[in-house]
């Protein structure tokens, strides 16, 4: 089946076929992308995760590894950019704050404690929140709450910083609360209309993302664009002071043993966001730029791509290397690793 016949799973399908999952099984099995990232175990190569990834180089060049510019949802990796529109739209928070905006957090206390500052200062509480009730992804803060006599709820959710930038850019601008989340709100119009201008290209799709805010179909050349202009804002515009907050309190952005934070906060000026199903852009101010995806969505795999490139970048750094060989354990000892493959440790070497 030739490139241009292929079945495009973002949009519509077949009639018959509403899900998508003929298709989906189809291309699943026709797949030329590279492998990425293998898992071994005890010497055999037990695992492989193929994906795409785009490269920009200081000077702005393109170089793409498998097929990267099939449109796909960027999930979280979005939040930069959608939290550059609302500071574009009136959202005014202190640094420590606005680093939540664009968080998929773990749930800890700190999480937790900024969360509701946000939200208080819009004169709002956690009721107002649509994101859905979760528990912190951290066993440690997980059996605290349980033992404390806490339940799932949805300031835990990793998406409640987004959710509460969201409310307070409502509240700043006189938008109504109720209906923040739908497509045609006008706060998820001018997200869009900010992702389309920052990408340089058009939303060609809308879903609904997990937390149940929209989520717009993008290309990782988009992506990957979006993250090398972050990256290299001027500090008085609205997406500087995100990056800046990004940069300043990575640890929010995720939580303390995640590699968006461990790999941001180890490696000077990066700025690194991951998505569901296997996403992620990152940049840094020199104009080098990445975006990937993994073509199941294992969301292990990203850590080992990601510490590869920056090691390809020229950061040869202790805190980098744990996430480019992870270990494989058998009967509580390490029998292998989670490695990335030979092919893209050769692609980087040639394009790095």
């Amino acid at each position: 089946m030739s490139p241009a016949h292929k079945p495009n799973l973002r949009h519509g399908g077949d009639a018959s076929d509403p899900l998508n999952t003929g298709a989906a099984r189809q291309l699943a099995a026709e797949s030329s992308n590279p492998v990425l990232a293998e898992v071994v175990r005890s010497g055999w190569v037990e695992s492989v995760h193929r994906g795409a990834i785009v490269l920009i180089d200081q000077a702005g060049g393109f170089k793409l590894f498998g097929d990267a510019t099939v449109p796909t949802y960027p999930r979280s990796s979005l939040k930069p950019l959608q939290a550059t529109a609302m500071v574009r739209n009136g959202l005014r928070l202190p640094p420590r704050q606005l680093a939540l905006v664009s968080a998929s957090h773990s749930g800890t206390a700190e999480h937790v404690e900024v969360v509701s500052q946000i939200l208080a200062g819009a004169g709002l509480d956690s009721s107002a929140l649509r994101c859905p009730a979760a528990l912190p992804e951290n066993t440690d803060d997980c059996v605290a709450l349980i033992r404390s006599g806490g339940s799932p709820d949805s300031i835990h959710h990793n998406c409640s910083g987004k959710h509460a930038g969201m409310l307070a850019t409502c509240v700043a601008n006189g938008y109504p609360t109720d209906g923040y989340l739908s497509a045609n709100h006008p706060l998820q119009k001018n997200i869009r209309r900010t992702i389309e201008e920052i990408t340089g290209e058009g939303v060609s799709g809308t879903g609904v993302d997990g937390c149940g805010a929209p989520v717009f179909v993008i290309t990782l050349p988009g992506l990957a664009r979006a993250f090398r202009y972050l990256a290299g804002a001027p500090a008085d515009l609205p997406e500087g002071q995100v990056v800046a907050a990004a940069r300043e309190f990575p640890y929010l952005l995720g939580g303390p043993g995640r590699s968006v934070s461990e790999i941001a906060a180890a490696t000077p000026g990066l700025l690194a966001k991951d998505g569901a199903e296997g996403v992620w852009g990152a940049a840094l101010p020199d104009g080098r730029a990445l975006a990937v995806k993994i073509d199941d969505g294992a969301l292990r795999a990203l850590p080992v791509v990601l510490a590869s490139v920056v090691q390809a970048w020229g950061f040869s750094l202790d805190d980098v290397l744990p996430w480019e060989d992870d270990i494989v354990s058998g009967g509580g000892e390490p029998v292998g690793t989670l490695r990335p493959s030979p092919e893209l440790l050769e692609w980087l070497g040639q394009n790095c």
